[in-house]
């Protein structure tokens, strides 16, 4: 892998150990799920990281808060898909305490970052 500054940042650090909280909360979802709630959520998910790293390497701010401002979108996003999975049963407000504290912090940073 690439040593690049933005791995340094608690922003992406926070965000990609939430990436592996979705995955491992979507690994017993029911099948019917695999390309659907899964997906998206996972999708989603990933987004987040990736699109904070594609900004931080942009040059200009504008161009940079662009990027932040997806990211803080998917996350959004995945808010939403987390209760719609609660709404279903497939989760419960005892197995999302870390996945919550975590989008949490990580919106704040990204807030603060645009």
């Amino acid at each position: 892998m690439i040593n690049l500054n933005h791995k340094q940042l608690n922003v992406y650090k926070k965000s990609v150990e939430l990436v592996s909280e979705i995955y491992r909360l979507t690994e017993n979802y029911p099948k019917a799920e695999t390309f659907g709630l899964t997906s998206q959520m996972r999708r989603a998910a990933v987004s987040i990281p990736s699109n904070l790293s594609e900004g931080a390497s942009r040059k200009s701010e504008k161009d940079r808060k662009r990027f932040y401002r997806i990211s803080r979108s998917s996350l959004v996003e995945l808010d939403t898909q987390l209760e719609i999975s609660i709404n279903l049963n497939y989760l419960n407000n005892n197995n999302t305490k870390k996945v919550e504290k975590l989008a949490n912090e990580v919106f704040a940073m990204l807030s603060n970052m645009i």
